[in-house]
């Protein structure tokens, strides 16, 4: 019988200026920042041990910004493994009751930005923490706060990436074949020799996958490390970068495009190297995938169901209440009681004239703008990637990742290189004003748009729109009544999967900002630096709960949706 073949109703060739359109998007927002970054790191390698890039290599606060970066980065990595695993196989394996609600608030510290998990933390721990105060438990005043420390950023990194192993080995335990548990019980295996025999050797590779992603993670993240190792002297590469450009300026770019290529090559090499790793030990499953596993826990189901609550507890609830006791009193060092109860931070807030005001305005502009315009690019970029496979849409879906896979400082450190001067022809200057964080948005989170509308476009069957063919209709009329309704609701989770990514971001915006473009993330970096933990931790509520909003609005959407948009959902 031969096999089935894909039929694309508009032939072999996509129509060239949608084709063209596309290619020229792709470069302006992908290739063109990377090029300009290895342009000015590589600009003056002809004069040797004068060169950006040697000086770069030879100096002593780069290798200990690296040391410190692999230590981090590794500690949080064992950690995000050690509570993705508990979670992924507790959830995945077991019959563990309201198992949904589990997964989102599993979910939730990795979709709430670094520095407002920092933020929590740091109001959580301390001689000056609100909620230990209350309480009369806190530490006597003049104590450190142990979370500013090398293993204080490698917690939070570990609890802030740790959904990313969850998700990785979650979808493998779900496509276990169910018939080889099952032989294996049938011929008197313990639930322990299932576990280390069939269960664990099978889920390997994702392991590697979880724990290389969680990695490249904490490498890129600077929130954490900005707020906890920055008053402490303890640089990581993302916050040497950000320190170089605050501290020197312009005039030290083409070093610290250096050093930014330095942490692309390792961010990209490592996603490479877990690639290649996952398919050489990959392990082919025999029987029907699908049916999730589920053992029967017994009398240990509320034990585990105890210990699973506890960890959430103490990883998100705890450090969330610390937040919102600290954006209720009037200043540092006061108890929170009925008289000291007050909500002015949250009037300062909201206060039109303010700063945090104007980033609110900002964030929610950007984010919404950025949304909106990457749903009507992901549209036809999809169909164009489902319906025209070649070697030039591989490239440009290749091309489209990179600015997601490099870290956030360096992506900002290519956009200033590309946009520093002003524009040819209308001379107009980007830099310093909204339109070049817009861009940087752009280009960072086209991928993540995509992806769901990708996910969608596989799924549809060409045979409505070869039929409109046949009647007449044209490649616009195709789009617009075929392919568009079929995919709006996939591409409306797009745009709000990034509108979550975006609206708090500050990885990208610590560089690109400047004195009236002001972000969320931006400002409560800079309150929480200009000592106002008060504002910044009502700030920080505030963009709590708009991310659980924007999460629940997004399950709510997720039965209209292909399986695997929504990360939280099966």
């Amino acid at each position: 019988m031969s096999g089935l073949t894909v039929r694309y109703p508009a032939g072999g060739n996509p129509p060239g200026w949608l084709l063209w359109l596309m290619l020229g998007l792709v470069t302006l927002l992908s290739l063109l920042p990377s090029l300009r970054l290895l342009i000015s790191a590589l600009f003056d390698w002809q004069q040797g041990g004068n060169s950006s890039l040697w000086r770069m290599l030879s100096s002593r606060a780069t290798w200990v910004a690296l040391y410190n970066s692999f230590y981090t980065s590794g500690f949080g990595t064992l950690i995000s493994l050690l509570l993705g695993s508990l979670f992924a196989f507790c959830l995945a394996l077991t019959d563990i009751r309201a198992r949904q609600i589990w997964i989102f608030l599993f979910m939730l510290p990795m979709m709430i930005p670094p520095q407002v998990t920092a933020l929590s933390w740091l109001q959580l721990f301390g001689p000056s923490s609100i909620l230990l105060n209350s309480l009369g438990i806190a530490p006597t005043f003049g104590s450190p706060n142990p979370l500013y420390s090398a293993e204080g950023i490698a917690l939070l990194l570990g609890i802030q990436h740790a959904p990313l192993v969850f998700l990785a080995l979650r979808t493998q335990l779900l496509c276990l074949p169910k018939e080889q548990i099952e032989a294996a019980r049938l011929n008197g295996a313990s639930l322990r020799r299932v576990f280390s025999d069939i269960v664990l050797p099978l889920c390997r590779t994702s392991l590697w996958a979880g724990g290389a992603i969680a990695f490249v993670s904490s490498l890129g993240n600077f929130g954490i490390p900005a707020m906890l190792g920055i008053p402490i002297s303890y640089f990581v590469l993302p916050t040497q970068i950000y320190q170089t450009m605050a501290g020197f300026g312009p005039g030290m770019l083409n070093q610290v495009a250096a050093l930014s290529v330095l942490m692309g090559v390792l961010a990209v090499g490592i996603v490479m190297l877990q690639g290649r790793l996952q398919r050489r030990h990959a392990l082919p499953l025999i029987g029907m995938a699908g049916r999730a596993l589920a053992f029967r826990l017994g009398a240990w189901r509320w034990p585990t169901e105890l210990t699973l609550a506890t960890v959430l507890f103490m990883i998100l609830v705890a450090p969330l209440l610390a937040l919102i006791a600290t954006s209720l009193v009037p200043t540092l060092g006061v108890p929170l009681n009925g008289e000291t109860l007050t909500f002015a931070a949250y009037g300062a807030m909201l206060d039109g004239q303010s700063v945090t005001w104007r980033a609110l305005t900002n964030s929610m502009l950007l984010s919404v703008s950025a949304a909106l315009l990457l749903m009507a690019l992901s549209l036809p970029l999809a169909y164009l990637l489902v319906r025209y496979p070649s070697r030039a849409l591989r490239w440009l879906h290749n091309a489209i990742d990179i600015p997601y896979t490099l870290p956030g400082v360096v992506l900002a450190i290519a956009f200033i290189l590309l946009f520093a001067r002003p524009l040819p022809v209308v001379d107009i200057t980007l830099y310093g004003t909204l339109a070049i964080i817009f861009l940087a948005y752009l280009a960072r989170f086209l991928t993540v748009c995509l992806k769901p509308v990708h996910s969608g476009m596989l799924q549809l069957d060409p045979a409505m729109e070869e039929a409109a063919c046949m009647a007449g209709a044209g490649f616009s009329q195709r789009l617009r009544h075929i392919v568009l309704p079929l995919l709006a609701p996939a591409a409306f989770a797009g745009g709000l999967l990034v509108f979550l990514t975006a609206v708090n971001e500050l990885t990208v915006s610590a560089l690109l900002w400047s004195a009236g473009s002001e972000t969320l993330g931006v400002v409560i970096f800079n309150l929480d630096e200009s000592g106002d933990k008060v504002l910044a931790s009502a700030v920080a509520v505030l963009v709590v709960v708009l991310v659980a909003l924007v999460m629940l609005l997004l399950s709510g959407l997720g039965r209209y949706l292909p399986k695997g948009v929504i990360p939280w959902q099966s």
